[in-house]
């Protein structure tokens, strides 16, 4: 049988932070999992803790098998 319970550990000792429905004075095997505390977890928060910033030349957007690949640039239509 498993249960799982949120805890706060106080430096000393676990403490639950609701009702448990165990027997006193006897041992259990315990498995420890921190809680991240975080913003709430919408879709934009999610994408942007996978996103970065790229630093390139200006013309990286349009020359960007040139820089990847060494292909030779192209030529800007004037």
């Amino acid at each position: 049988m498993s249960k799982t319970f949120h805890v706060i550990y106080d430096g000393k000792v676990l403490r639950p932070e609701g009702p448990v429905d165990l027997e006193p004075n006897t041992h259990y095997v315990v498995t420890i999992e921190r809680k991240e505390l975080s913003e709430t977890h919408d879709l934009w928060n999610v994408l942007g803790s996978l996103t970065g910033k790229v630093e390139g030349h200006e013309d990286w957007s349009q020359e960007h098998d040139h820089y990847l690949y060494g292909t030779p640039k192209r030529q800007k239509d004037n």
